[in-house]
């Protein structure tokens, strides 16, 4: 809980560069942020420069404002060990959306909720994870496979080793066939 001498501090996260934290931003102003931290890092990523920068910028009196726990936090584990981390400093912390939006975390009641909130989530993002692996297995199954299909067909992987075997250039051969050198090194199984 933050007290009348400290800040409201913002921590923002977008998980590709893809993503805008536009929208993030405009909330956690709204909510009356001082300063707003933001990383641009899935979730699963543990190098999140702009997190550990407003957790070493955060003084006692101040809370620390998330949109959502997801931005914030990789698993339940992750969740709790921060939060508590913070509470320790004297420092709250407050999500602006989603299931704790009305909860404080720094009390027994809210505590209970971040840690039964914070289980749901992981157990939502397993069952992803498990629906994605079984939707992937099922394709392989039916022949087909996920990703960016191959620039080099073989007729172009005939040519190229053709061109190699003349002792033409990688860098002359992938221009003529329009790919990269290293995808051409990856084909032709030299380094």
């Amino acid at each position: 809980m933050a007290t009348n001498t400290g800040h409201l501090i913002g921590y923002a996260r977008v998980s590709t560069d893809d993503q805008e934290a536009q929208l993030q931003h405009d909330a956690l102003s709204a909510a009356g942020c001082a300063r707003i931290f933001t990383d641009k890092a899935s979730g699963k990523n543990t190098d999140r420069p702009e997190l550990a920068a407003v957790l070493d910028y955060l003084r006692p009196g101040d809370t620390l404002c998330v949109w959502k726990l997801d931005r914030f936090a990789r698993s339940l584990i992750d969740l709790v060990t921060m939060v508590d981390a913070l509470s320790a400093r004297g420092i709250g912390f407050k999500v602006l959306t989603g299931a704790l939006a009305s909860i404080d975390p720094n009390t027994p009641d809210g505590r209970l909720m971040l840690q039964v909130v914070g289980a749901m989530a992981e157990f939502e993002r397993s069952l992803i994870k498990d629906r994605t692996r079984a939707g992937l297995e099922a394709a392989r199954a039916q022949g087909r496979t996920g990703g960016r299909p191959n620039v080099l067909n073989a007729d172009k992987l005939a040519a190229a080793h053709a061109r190699r075997a003349k002792g033409e250039s990688v860098t002359a051969i992938a221009k003529a066939l329009g790919v990269s050198r290293a995808t051409l090194y990856r084909a032709l199984g030299t380094e």
